[in-house]
């Protein structure tokens, strides 16, 4: 925008400039030429007066002697005699007199310049001619040194105009970027950013209200994050009562179970925890190895699927499979993607667990052999038509789009169910 109101501004400034100058230019040039053939025109009729007062007591030879050749030559005149001797600069021979030997004043163009010629008329009769010759570079004297000072300041009209344009710009580009830059701050999670309102009216308003978003966004951020903190201690509470009552039963395989979702259930608590309690989330600098979550989430749910007479199939590329996740977020999908299948589907149907790497994509595949999942809309935060939160898949989206993948929903071809496939670009940690 700066960089335009620049342009514009000596654009403008330039074509008025242009429009003076042009006819500035023709003036400073017929000045010229005009003042070189008047002064021209003076000299050879101040000569011409003088020769003629002079020749009223005594011939033109006498008066041109009484006048002096030194006279006529410092005007560079000449005077041709009736009798076509020349006294004074050089006539080239080939000059047309006869007008002037006629009787007439007039001004011709010679070979290089002007000249103007006076007739004298003596006391017998006869004509004599006085000729003042003009220069071509006294015709054109001073124009270029006029031209050049006339386009300099039309240059630093265009610079000044340039440079109040700049000034200008600046008062109102630069808030603008303070504006951009706070709210590329505040986008990235830091809500202590905040503008120093300046600049035009409008745009100080703007500021003003930009500050008042973001100190009622971190008031409901701060608000919420106290109280998903509330809510996950009060689970504490129910936990450790569920604690003491598994601590109570019979040594047993289904003992150790309970222990063991217990265990899981307070890491997630202790999770949620210090996730509301952290002010600021930098996703940018949060990776995991994605391949080894998803061993590590199917080995958590294996003894639920075995319970539940299912037949499971897990496929993992060896190798890292890094991905721009947090650990908790990656976990929190890979849960979310196998708890969908094991709560929604059937007793005894079939999953598959399938993670490829493949020209810098990681490919994690989750079909089941239940009724399938229906259309796209069950990504939608909130809606299900099961018997659920319909949170699950919208969890898996986020944190997907998060990482710039792709989630894609469908049918599984060789189990006949649901299929959901995430593909995430790999990183360099």
């Amino acid at each position: 925008m700066r960089r335009r109101l620049i342009l514009l501004s000596a654009a403008v400034t330039a074509m008025v400039v242009v429009a003076f100058l042009v006819p500035l230019f023709i003036l400073v040039a017929d000045l010229a030429r005009d003042r070189a053939i008047s002064t021209a025109q003076r000299d050879a009729e101040s000569l011409a007066r003088v020769l003629s007062v002079l020749t009223v007591e005594q011939d033109l030879t006498t008066a041109i002697d009484t006048l002096g050749e030194d006279r006529i030559e410092e005007v560079r005149g000449s005077v041709v005699l009736p009798d076509g001797a020349i006294i004074g600069s050089v006539v080239p021979p080939e000059e047309d007199l006869s007008l002037a030997l006629d009787g007439s004043s007039f001004m011709a163009p010679v070979d290089g310049g002007q000249a103007f010629y006076i007739p004298i008329f003596e006391s017998d009769g006869s004509v004599a001619v006085v000729r003042v010759f003009i220069p071509d570079e006294e015709l054109i004297s001073g124009v270029r040194r006029s031209w050049v000072i006339l386009g300099f300041l039309g240059a630093m009209l265009v610079v000044i105009a340039a440079w109040v344009a700049d000034r200008l710009g600046r008062s109102m580009v630069d808030p603008v970027k303070q504006l951009s830059i706070t709210a590329r701050t505040l986008g990235h999670g830091d809500m202590t950013a905040r503008v120093e309102p300046a600049g035009p009216h409008e745009i100080e308003e703007v500021g003003l209200e930009i500050n008042r978003l973001a100190d009622r966004i971190g008031r409901l951020l701060q608000a919420e994050r106290e109280s998903a903190a509330d809510l996950a201690h009060r689970l504490r509470t129910p936990l450790t009562a569920a604690r003491l009552s598994v601590d109570g039963l019979p040594e047993s395989s289904q003992k150790d179970r309970l222990h063991a979702d217990l265990d899981e259930l307070q890491r997630t608590t202790d999770f949620i925890i210090r996730e509301a309690r952290r002010p600021v989330r930098n996703d940018a600098e949060q990776w995991c190895n994605v391949a080894a979550i998803v061993g590590d989430r199917a080995d958590f749910w294996l003894p639920l699927v075995l319970e539940q007479n299912r037949e499971v199939d897990v496929r993992i590329d060896q190798g890292e499979a890094i991905v721009a996740m947090a650990i908790g977020d990656a976990e929190a999908m890979i849960d979310a993607l196998l708890e969908n299948v094991l709560a929604h589907t059937p007793e005894g149907a079939p999953m598959c667990v399938c993670v490829t790497v493949d020209e810098g994509v990681v490919r994690i595949s989750v079909e089941d052999g239940g009724p399938g999942l229906g259309d796209a809309s069950m990504v939608t935060r909130g809606i299900s038509t099961r018997d659920s939160t319909g949170l699950g898949l919208d969890i898996v989206r986020r944190a997907v789009e998060a990482s710039n993948g792709t989630m894609t929903i469908g049918s599984s071809v060789t189990l006949g169910g649901a299929s959901v496939v995430l593909e995430l670009p790999v990183i360099s940690p």
